[in-house]
């Protein structure tokens, strides 16, 4: 299996990424790409968003989206891209790259909502180089126990990952990537949107991990 058909989650993305582009996304995604240089595999690339900010060290993009209509559109951003970009069909758990092939893995907003995180980390593991970098920037459990980590359970086992196409904003993905294997270099907590009270997608991290 190598796609997920979302048609109604994937009309409502391309709209929902306008407004966060405006809203700030577009510069985290300029900070998660800054100094990424040789053969990059994006994984869930969405409707491309990522691909404008990829600065001309990247040698070559492989962007993976299970979505058949994101990647329709991922395939349009392709072409005015600054740096040559292939979309490829794919699952964030058996991406289509070779062993150790990689210089960089991205995940930009994906390890929220991939069915299997654990798997998903494992294979970037796999399609990296020793010493590759793996890139992030999600949104993620709230750093303390409290009232933010009790109203992110509770969206996340009501109505959150059925509105937001399988999207969770309480994993511990920080977590998980250490479990994966891989050693942090960086890491940026924030809240987006930084509201005056903080909502259950608002916690992100953006950081730098790498291959052992």
């Amino acid at each position: 299996m190598s796609g997920v058909s979302r048609p109604i989650f994937a009309r409502r993305y391309g709209r929902a990424t306008d407004v966060l582009d405006r809203l700030g996304v577009g510069a985290h995604r300029s900070r998660l790409a800054a100094g990424l240089r040789g053969r990059v595999v994006e994984v869930g690339a969405g409707n491309g968003r990522a691909f404008a900010h990829y600065p001309p060290t990247v040698a070559a993009v492989l962007a993976v989206e299970p979505e058949p209509l994101l990647r329709r559109a991922a395939r349009d951003a392709a072409t005015a891209a600054p740096v040559p970009v292939t979309v490829a069909a794919g699952l964030a758990e058996a991406l289509p790259a070779a062993d150790g092939r990689a210089d960089a893995v991205v995940f930009s907003l994906v390890l929220c909502s991939v069915p299997d995180q654990a798997a998903a980390l494992r294979e970037a593991h796999r399609v990296l180089r020793p010493g590759g970098q793996l890139r992030f920037f999600e949104h993620v459990r709230a750093e303390r126990p409290g009232a933010l980590r009790w109203a992110q359970r509770l969206v996340d086992a009501t109505c959150w990952p059925l509105v937001c196409g399988g999207c969770h904003t309480g994993r511990d993905t920080v977590a998980a990537i250490e479990a994966a294997g891989f050693t942090l270099t960086d890491l940026h907590r924030f809240r987006f949107p930084d509201t005056p009270i903080p909502i259950p997608p608002s916690p992100h991290v953006l950081g730098v991990a790498r291959r052992g």
